[in-house]
């Protein structure tokens, strides 16, 4: 599944400030908000204050990055697509921070739920960010970046939770892998850097990979079911990919 730069075309933005301007002073207010939100759940979660500190050192790392990428002199606000996924990245932020830094994850069912309720509804509100871009006339080559990323991101913590959990085998990893593969291969196979046509089943494969690893970190999952729900998600995982990689091997018009 290689997900498309889907949303790439120019939309109408209202005259205004600069987006630059405008976008820092959401995740501004974002950044600050949801470090309180950190600080209130080490008070009644079974957490260390690393797991906190881990959060918002990365939270202010991807928010940074977002700042840097956005498109120099664009006109218009943050808008509210991009915001959802600014919360988001806050979410996916907080579970990779548990999943990496809180102790005893794999003996304690009070984290295990705490981590699947946030993944979840980080995934849930995937679809949201989406039907406000195209609610608003807020689709721009940026937003989709943004939402393939923090997707991307929050599939390889989930799929590294369900190995540290010991929901499957290494080859777990390979879910959450197999698109940053793609993208090293890229850098070395120019075929694979042409334009995918839009895919309703790239990006319903993309949702079942987080659904699925959801579901197996979930404390009544247990073995074999586990691994047999990461296997097949794997297994969809590697055919969407093997069809996107074959059809930029073989599109019309590519230079030979």
């Amino acid at each position: 599944m290689v997900v498309e730069p889907g949303g790439w075309g120019t939309s109408r933005r209202p005259p205004g400030s600069m987006l630059r301007a405008s976008a820092a002073r959401t995740l501004t207010v974002i950044y600050i908000l949801l470090i309180l939100a950190f600080l209130v759940a080490g008070l009644f979660l079974p957490l260390k204050p690393s797991v906190g500190i881990a959060a918002a050192i990365s939270l202010a790392f991807i928010y940074g990055v977002v700042l840097k990428a956005l498109p120099r002199g664009a006109q218009g606000s943050f808008g509210y697509a991009n915001t959802i996924t600014a919360l988001r990245t806050a979410m996916v932020c907080f579970v990779g921070a548990v999943v990496f830094f809180a102790d005893g994850l794999g003996g304690s069912g009070q984290l295990a739920w705490i981590l699947v309720l946030v993944a979840s509804v980080a995934v849930a509100l995937d679809g949201i960010d989406g039907y406000l871009a195209r609610r608003f006339d807020e689709e721009t080559a940026f937003g989709a970046r943004f939402d393939m990323e923090i997707d991307a991101l929050l599939i390889l913590i989930l799929s590294a939770a369900a190995l540290i959990l010991q929901k499957a085998g290494w080859w777990v990893l390979l879910i959450g892998l197999m698109r940053y593969i793609f993208v090293v291969a890229q850098h070395f196979f120019s075929d694979l850097r042409g334009d995918l046509l839009p895919s309703f089943g790239r990006k319903l494969v993309c949702v079942v990979q987080m659904g699925v690893l959801c579901l197996i970190l979930a404390p009544w999952i247990y073995q074999p079911l586990a691994s047999l729900l990461a296997g097949v998600a794997l297994a969809a995982l590697t055919y969407s990919f093997a069809m996107d990689v074959h059809f930029l091997m073989q599109r019309p018009g590519k230079k030979r």
